[in-house]
């Protein structure tokens, strides 16, 4: 593939891909090896190194499935050895009293 190209983000010394790749379906929508082909792919046919994942992932989000995003970039991350080259962005659960699983204390997640 034509390789993505890549610029300085804001005023940080982060240089970035100018596509992130989103990562919410893997884990519900895509199992983790698909999750790991598509990654292979992104990075070493297109040359990204910017992906987007928060912690509520996959979506629809279910206490059974939250997490697997990250256990599919984890176990990329693994298999790749280089994590240096990767740019990860992450988000956290905004409030909601009916995502009760994530803190782990049984409550709604909350923004204080």
């Amino acid at each position: 593939g034509t390789p993505i190209r890549r610029r300085q983000l804001g005023t940080s010394d982060l240089v970035v891909s100018d596509v992130c790749l989103g990562t919410m379906t893997w884990g519900k929508q895509n199992t983790l090896e698909e999750g790991v082909q598509q990654l292979d792919c992104a990075f070493d046919d297109y040359g990204l190194n910017f992906l987007d994942t928060a912690e509520m992932y996959p979506v629809p989000t279910e206490a059974e499935t939250q997490g697997r995003t990250d256990e599919t970039i984890g176990a990329w991350l693994k298999k790749r050895g280089r994590r240096d080259d990767v740019i990860l962005a992450s988000k956290i659960c905004g409030a909601s009293e009916r995502i009760t699983w994530v803190r782990g204390d049984g409550r709604g997640t909350r923004v204080t």
